[in-house]
């Protein structure tokens, strides 16, 4: 048989010529690393997503069972709302001056966004519900304070 690869090669081997199914082993064995690759990495990605979800959820529970169903209503989380406001913390002062800047920015009669506009007044009502929910919280410790007295 004539040989197209000439001895002196490293690694040469009479298996690898055409013909004599070593080139199917490597590319077995190509497909199988392949597959080891995508498949630690899809491994991985699920174990992030499973930890996101996880926070998530531990992140919904400590936001209260009212907080949720105000996230539920209104459709938009307080985190969402605070930052369409640009409010770190629930200050009605700091709401109210942001909310009236951003709804005059954004009036459309003045080139603004009807779109904007209407997200600034849904997050302002979800805000307003969070501080409610808060006082409501407040006022019902106070209570149970007292009862124990």
């Amino acid at each position: 048989s004539v040989s197209l690869i000439p001895r002196a090669v490293p690694g040469y081997s009479r298996r690898a010529e055409p013909g004599s199914g070593g080139m199917a082993r490597y590319l077995a064995q190509i497909i199988i690393v392949g597959a080891q690759v995508v498949g630690r990495a899809f491994a991985r990605a699920v174990r992030q997503e499973f930890a996101a979800s996880r926070a998530a959820a531990d992140a919904r529970g400590r936001s209260g069972r009212p907080s949720a169903a105000a996230t539920s209503i209104s459709g938009m989380s307080l985190q969402e709302a605070q930052q369409i406001l640009n409010v770190t913390k629930l200050n009605s002062a700091d709401i109210q001056q942001n909310y009236e800047h951003l709804f005059k920015v954004n009036d459309k009669t003045v080139g603004g966004s009807f779109y904007l506009q209407s997200k600034v007044v849904r997050a302002k009502e979800r805000l307003d519900e969070e501080l409610q929910i808060e006082e409501m919280d407040r006022v019902r410790k106070e209570q149970t304070k007292q009862s124990e007295t």
